[in-house]
């Protein structure tokens, strides 16, 4: 494949940290190339060195004759004074543009609810964004750069984005570098992963879910390498201390290879082992929403005659489309906002604890060090069956001892997202509600967050457009498609883009365009009398499972919350009889709707 551009022997250093050191990578036509690591280690710094925009310290990058490169950095640089059409289209002809199927496929994935002749100055952060992206999207380029084009996206924004980029040149052309944390998109998009970490950039094969077994395999065969070397090194120094004060000088070439072992000492990666935080115990009942209305000011609904349980270790997903109402809804389920019609059942026992979008809560903090205030809000900690101390703990959430000591104010988006994280675990809640959680953190601080909630025992309620993540630490998911009710999700994510793919159709097809329903022939009294003994069986079995659950649920409420694994097991059961319920469920409603056809 044609090369497209290239960084050779590039090195780079910041007064407090060398970022690149001797690193050299290509990109050639087809590479579709997401970038991982940790935050901070340089991934946005290696796309300004590419594009040009920085310039290292010492080597070259390389360009292809005549290559044209689209770059979307974090922060956007359209004038305030721009309408939308302008910022996007520019001085183009309104018959050019709009008979071009790649602009138009840009406006109405990104800007269909947007004002064509609004302002940019007027819009939010998250608009601006997507204006932003589309502009870069609208034109030609051989050669495209995101830095995380999918923050402010919602499920749908980030799945038209994957459509579109795979679409947008044949498999063997353009090149496509982009930084993320949204491992999902990864896996749809990229067909090479590039880790940067510690001055390097090391080469995997496909996209995250591959990198991520290349990369155990690669830490497996380390390991190997490692013990060998620590069995070496103990002998080395074992001989190094028995040895008189009179003989080190002799055999220095012995003191040699002991100190170059340790020299090559690889520096240890920081991971996140956050271990389970003792939970307050759930009673059986959790939140029960009943018949619940509220509709905003300018009469919009957001809920209309809902009921909605949830129970003790209930773990579920929102998602829904910007502005159907996720973040209302929790505000309702929290106490935080009254319905205007219906009742909010809230159980004695329970305690909220909400991580919210914008993280205003450590404002107030901005002056105080992070030690200061952990030690001021408690000074031991349940771990396991261990009484740690904030500073073990807090170390073990991925802060070194000089970040200890920094300022709230100084900290980072995803650092901040994590201490306050911490923070709420530390009060101990028994129902944690997040608001798009991943906002700000890295694939490796993701991947501890989600092996942490993996285990948490309590009640979880998770509001992301990170389908990864709502995949994975969520039983059920449940989506909200701005006609006022609350849609329980049997097959996930995928279910929810059909359905709004189908709502966006129904929109667009005028009523008279549309095929008549058929009428469903009538049953003869055999299949009559087989879907009458179908729906019997349902729903005796739909009556058992829920005799079961009840049964499950008292022994949850009665079980030691210290009980990890016995809590897991019931859970487990728990789940596998609610599935086979929905299931009996279905096939019930089916039967009912063929004998009333």
């Amino acid at each position: 494949m044609a090369h497209l551009l290239g960084a050779e022997q590039i090195d780079l250093e910041f007064p407090t940290k060398s970022v690149f050191s001797s690193i050299t990578v290509g990109i050639n036509e087809g590479d579709r190339i997401g970038i991982v690591g940790r935050n901070g280690d340089g991934k946005s710094t290696l796309l300004r060195i590419l594009s040009k925009e920085l310039e290292p310290d010492a080597g070259r990058v390389t360009w292809r004759g005549g290559l044209t490169i689209g770059y979307l950095t974090q922060t956007d640089q359209i004038p305030d004074d721009y309408t939308i059409a302008h910022a996007v289209v520019g001085d183009m002809p309104e018959h050019q543009w709009a008979s071009d199927p790649k602009i138009r496929d840009v406006l109405n994935g990104l800007l269909g609810d947007l004002d064509w002749n609004q302002k940019v100055g007027v819009l939010s952060g998250g608009q601006r964004r997507r204006t932003a992206l589309a502009a870069l999207l609208a034109q030609d380029f051989d050669v495209i750069m995101l830095d995380e084009p999918t923050n402010h996206l919602d499920v749908e924004g980030v799945a038209w984005l994957a459509q579109h980029l795979n679409s947008r040149w044949n498999k063997s052309s353009g090149g496509l570098l982009v930084v993320t944390h949204d491992r999902w998109f990864l896996d749809a998009v990229c067909n090479l992963t590039w880790e940067v970490y510690g001055g390097k950039i090391e080469g995997f094969e496909g996209g995250y879910a591959a990198y991520v077994q290349q990369r155990a395999e690669r830490n497996r065969q380390g390991q190997a390498i490692e013990t060998r070397r620590q069995n070496l090194m103990r002998k080395e120094l074992a001989w190094l201390g028995r040895g008189a004060p009179a003989r080190t000088a002799k055999p220095k070439f012995r003191i040699d290879a002991a100190l170059e072992l340790i020299a090559n000492e690889p520096p240890v990666r920081d991971t996140v082992a956050l271990s389970k935080l003792a939970t307050q115990r759930l009673g059986k009942d959790v939140v029960d929403l009943e018949d619940v209305s509220y509709e905003t000011e300018d009469g919009l609904k957001i809920l209309d005659n809902v009921t909605w349980r949830l129970g003790p270790s209930d773990r579920v997903g929102l998602v829904g489309a910007n502005g159907a109402g996720k973040t209302t809804l929790l505000r309702i389920v929290t106490g935080n906002l009254q319905p205007q019609k219906g009742r909010v059942k809230v159980g004695k026992t329970v305690k909220f604890a909400t991580l919210s979008q914008d993280i205003h809560e450590l404002d107030e903090f901005a002056k105080d060090r992070i030690f200061d205030l952990i030690k001021r809000e408690k000074t031991t900690f349940l771990v396991g069956k261990k009484e740690l101390g904030p500073t073990q703990l807090v170390e073990q959430l991925g802060f070194d001892s000089p970040q200890l000591q920094s300022p709230i104010g100084d900290l980072s988006g995803g650092q901040r997202r994590r201490f306050q994280l911490l923070r709420l675990l530390f009060a101990e809640p028994n129902v944690l509600i997040l608001d798009e959680p991943t906002n700000d953190l890295d694939t490796d601080m993701l991947a501890a967050m989600e092996d942490l909630l993996d285990s948490w025992p309590g009640t979880l309620i998770v509001v992301s457009h990170d389908r990864y993540l709502l995949e994975r630490v969520t039983d059920n998911q449940y989506a909200m498609l701005g006609d006022g009710q609350i849609r329980h999700l049997t097959r996930g994510v995928e279910q929810f883009l059909e359905l709004r793919k189908a709502q966006r159709a129904e929109v667009s097809t005028p009523t008279s365009s549309r095929p008549a329903a058929a009428k469903t022939s009538s049953l003869s009294g055999a299949e009559r009398r087989n879907l009458e003994k179908e729906s019997s069986k349902a729903q005796r079995a739909i009556a058992k499972g829920h005799t079961e659950i009840e049964l499950l649920d008292q022994q949850l409420a009665e079980l030691d919350p210290a009980n990890y694994q016995q809590l897991a097991e019931l859970s487990g059961k728990r789940q596998q009889i609610a599935g086979q319920i929905e299931k009996n469920e279905t096939i019930w409603l089916d039967s009912l709707e063929k004998l009333a056809g």
